[in-house]
């Protein structure tokens, strides 16, 4: 497999970013399926090695920063940029709009009613990916025994997530000192990972030059990451009537940044309790409604917060559209710069110990406690959607349910390609609403 041209992963970038839907499950899904599947340009390990690696940093969104990732792996600094930007571009112009209609016209039915359609579809992708990512992941009885009780401990225990992770990579350095046949492989295993490795341009026979710890180069990156932050505060202090406003949103916003280990929903507690009751930005209602789009459009949770941004200064500004853009560009910007700043430090370190026996075993066990949260996501979405109303056999959506077995056997079976059933999906929602 050839190098792809930045040109090439520039268009695919911005296709990701339109159809990103689904959660970190989905996102991590539909990504699964083109890097690896389709395109052949990272390998199932080292696709698995980046995911294992964002799933363990903090801060941010995994989905984003394993795209961020992936972007560095093929064309560098400038490759991540677009990559990660590009995830998150697209959501933040279509959330613009729609909040812009949103506080004009109040909710539209029909744009939900579109979304929707896609949220089966979503749901056969997380399935699919389940499965791909359980056989290529899960090698020893050690493995299933470890997703097995990630799932437990998320789903019964409501356990948070970076415990689950935490407590993978404590049992694995427990278990390699202490039983280190549990991570012994079989020829058969071993000689199928090989095999697995054929045909990928990043696979585990390619090496960076520049990976590892460097000095200069963290405190090059720091340093970067520090004066494009105090950029806008000094535009802010400026250019602006209510510097302590939009100082208080920067600040707010940078700190949520660093609370979002774990996803959209750990982070979406606090933003809420201290933006809708504290700071009193917007109502607990449009918290709500804000919650809703950030979930029927593509690119990770978190761009709930750059709604609640966008509500801040909008309320603020006496019912300014155009401070309620700013404000939302802002908090788009805030959320995260940190996010890539951890990427660019982080990536050339853990590309370092790619081939450490310890660290890799390590991983292996956070891959396999990957799984079951992803078991556990897809339950969580599967009631979510199939039963809106109450979790009961009898409020099954009978609609749903169908269109997530034609969705799963159309991709699975027949081989559909993602983009035009995520079309068609759209297009089965919009005529359902109009039908029904």
């Amino acid at each position: 497999m050839e190098k792809p041209s930045f040109k090439e992963a520039f268009w695919f970038w911005l296709k990701l970013g339109f159809i990103s839907f689904g959660g970190p499950a989905g996102q991590i899904a539909i990504m699964h399926e083109f890097l690896v599947e389709k395109k052949k340009w990272i390998s199932e390990s080292r696709f698995l090695h980046a995911l294992n690696y964002t799933m363990i940093l903090p801060p941010g969104p995994e989905a984003q920063q394993l795209t961020t990732y992936t972007g560095w792996l093929l064309h560098g600094t400038r490759g991540g940029l677009v990559a990660g930007i590009f995830f998150v571009l697209p959501s933040m112009f279509i959330l613009l709009g729609l909040s812009a209609l949103y506080v004009t016209y109040g909710n539209i039915p029909w744009v939900y009613a579109m979304f929707e359609g896609l949220k089966p579809a979503v749901m056969a992708i997380v399935i699919l990916a389940l499965v791909k990512i359980g056989k290529k992941s899960l090698h020893t009885a050690f493995h299933f025994i470890v997703a097995g009780a990630a799932f437990v401990c998320m789903y019964f225990f409501d356990i948070p997530f970076p415990y689950v992770i935490i407590g993978a990579l404590t049992l694995a350095f427990v278990a390699r000192k202490l039983f280190p046949q549990l991570f012994k492989q079989t020829a058969a295993a071993q000689e199928q990972l090989a095999k697995d490795e054929v045909d990928y341009f990043i696979n585990r026979s390619h090496f960076l030059p520049d990976a590892g710890f460097k000095t200069a180069r963290v405190l090059n990156q720091v340093g970067i990451a520090a004066l494009l932050w105090s950029v806008p505060i000094g535009l802010f202090y400026l250019l602006t009537s209510d510097f302590a406003f939009w100082k208080e949103l920067s600040l707010f916003f940078t700190k949520a940044a660093f609370v979002t280990c774990g996803g959209a929903y750990a982070v979406l507690p606090y933003v809420a309790q201290v933006s809708v009751e504290k700071l009193q930005w917007l109502t607990e209602l449009q918290m709500v409604d804000g919650l809703a789009l950030g979930e029927t459009t593509p690119g990770p949770l978190v761009m709930v917060l750059v709604f609640v941004g966008f509500m801040a200064g909008y309320n603020q500004f006496g019912g300014s559209l155009l401070m309620g853009s700013l404000g939302l560009f802002a908090t788009t910007f805030f959320t995260f710069v940190p996010c890539f700043l951890f990427i660019f430090v982080g990536a050339p370190i853990i590309e370092k110990t790619r081939e450490n026996q310890r660290v890799k075993q390590a991983l292996t066990l956070v891959t396999a406690a990957v799984v079951g949260v992803i078991l556990n996501l897809t339950i969580y979405l599967g009631k979510a959607i199939l039963f809106p109303n109450k979790l009961a056999l009898n409020q099954i959506d009978l609609v749903t349910l169908s269109w997530i077995l034609v969705s799963f056997i159309a991709m699975y079976r027949f081989k559909v390609n993602m983009m035009i059933w995520i079309g068609a999906s759209a297009v089965f929602g919009l005529l359902h609403y109009l039908l029904m």
